[in-house]
């Protein structure tokens, strides 16, 4: 069992200043598999002290010097994939394939781009008399979920150290492990003391005193938009700099034509990934009205073709990540029976033959109109619905009636009509026909949040923008 007791600041593992421990439990099993301490903010303070001492020191280092630091970094996390995909596995029940695949390869990406970005972006520009500097923003609190832990942190972390400032990582209590072998990765690979810094620990206890802390420029946030609230509006008194990253509920328009087999069988095994835990996940498919019998017998088929069970059995799909989001799905899906969508694949209670864990069945639901319930919550799970639209500005206006807007996609053997529908669509993140790129920025519109990861353009999240004026002449 794994015990995590200690947090990392300025450079050292070092004691709770008040110990409180949780447990942490493998959702596959539903048994302990590990403990952690739990922060407060307290805590807080002592690792805010240590970053801004390291800021001073860190924010005035060269690009070489940094990009040395970033490598050192990548060296250490290729050594250690085995142990980070073991973590991830362990703490949220993502099978094995998918922990060592994506999981850890989406961190190893996004390790890569910023290195990548760092080697030539432009952090001063001059306009004659004129000169636009972009230097760093200060100290950051970075608070990070449990569904794909390892590409939330990567893409808060290395942003900010490569543009020069400090950083207080708070991953998500639920899934911890993974953060911890990243906070060991760090340390190995040389940061300096202050740089980064990590605090296990709940919302209350840590999220709150990060986004408030007077001495904490910026706060990065994923999570839920209700979690997103609570930031912003802890954050405002001291008026830093807020980013969030929220939730989502993304359209994935399928085109009236040859490939549409294709765009539905896609569309479902996209949004079954990762058991349906992602905030980008297709979970509406907008298919004509005039195929969706086809539609549902393709997605049945395709849904009965994804196999759940033991993270480590070779399986498509592990277990949800807890309890708690084991019974939202289940009356999420009981509520679409009740509103009058068909149930064409899955449906409530475990797949056959899984007693224990919180696995959920495959789940699709056809006929669904805009107004029911799974059309307009985020599921967060292994369900997709699918609306019928009478022509393509009818599926747009379907695709942009949500509160969210972080992705769309669109599927179909016609780009040009692909690229018309996807320029229309009101969110951050469109894919045609599953693509998919590391430099792209991610983020959302509407209530799915602000500001943009992901790339050289995520850095801007953790630059200030200074205008140095010299007289004509």
């Amino acid at each position: 069992m794994r015990e995590y007791l200690q947090f990392y600041v300025d450079g050292q593992w070092v004691d709770p200043v008040d110990r409180q421990t949780v447990d942490v439990e493998n959702p596959a099993t539903e048994e302990v598999a590990g403990r952690i301490s739990l922060g407060s903010a307290a805590d807080v303070d002592r690792a805010v002290i240590a970053a801004r001492r390291a800021f001073g020191t860190w924010s005035v280092t060269a690009r070489e010097e940094r990009l040395e630091v970033l490598n050192a970094i990548l060296a250490e996390y290729q050594a250690r994939a085995d142990d980070l995909a073991e973590a991830v596995t362990e703490e949220m029940g993502a099978p094995a394939g998918l922990a060592a695949g994506p999981q850890v390869g989406l961190g190893l990406g996004h390790l890569t781009t910023a290195i990548d970005s760092l080697t030539t972006f432009p952090f001063t520009e001059d306009r004659g008399g004129l000169t636009i500097v972009k230097e760093p923003i200060g100290v950051c609190g970075l608070i990070t979920p449990w569904n794909w832990p390892l590409n939330q942190i990567s893409v808060k972390v290395f942003p900010a150290l490569a543009t020069g400032c400090t950083a207080i990582l708070k991953p998500s209590e639920v899934a911890p492990f993974s953060a911890q072998v990243f906070a060991e990765i760090l340390h190995a690979a040389g940061v300096p003391a202050g740089v980064f810094n990590m605090i296990q620990g709940d919302g209350p206890g840590v999220g709150i005193p990060l986004s408030s802390h007077p001495g904490i420029d910026m706060v990065s946030f994923t999570g839920s938009t209700r979690a997103g609230i609570e930031v912003a509006r802890h954050a405002a008194p001291t008026v830093k700099r807020v980013a969030q990253e929220l939730g989502g509920k993304s359209p994935n328009v399928v085109l009236d034509d040859d490939a549409f087999t294709d765009g539905v069988t896609s569309g479902v095994v996209t949004m079954m990934g990762n058991s349906g835990q992602t905030c980008s996940a297709p979970s509406r498919m907008l298919v004509p009205n005039a195929r969706m019998a086809e539609a549902k017998e393709v997605a049945a088929a395709a849904a009965a073709g994804i196999t759940v069970g033991d993270p480590h059995g070779g399986f498509d799909l592990g277990p949800v990540v807890s309890g708690t989001q084991f019974e939202k799905i289940q009356s999420l899906i009981r509520k679409g029976i009740e509103e009058g969508a068909t149930l064409v694949a899955g449906g409530t209670g475990r797949p056959d033959g899984l007693e224990t864990g919180h696995y959920v069945k495959p789940t699709v639901f056809a006929d669904v109109t805009p107004d029911m319930t799974i059309a307009r919550e985020e599921i967060f799970g292994p369900v997709l619905v699918i609306l019928g639209y009478d022509d393509l500005d009818h599926a747009i206006a379907i695709a942009n009636d949500t509160d969210y807007g972080l992705a769309g996609y669109v599927s179909g053997e016609d780009i040009d009509t692909a690229r018309s529908v996807a320029g229309r669509i009101r969110a951050g993140w469109v894919a045609i026909n599953g693509g998919f790129d590391f430099r792209s920025a991610f983020g959302g519109y509407k209530q799915s949040g602000n500001g943009r990861e992901w790339g050289d353009i995520g850095f801007h999240e953790y630059l200030e923008t200074k205008s140095i004026m010299t007289p004509a002449g």
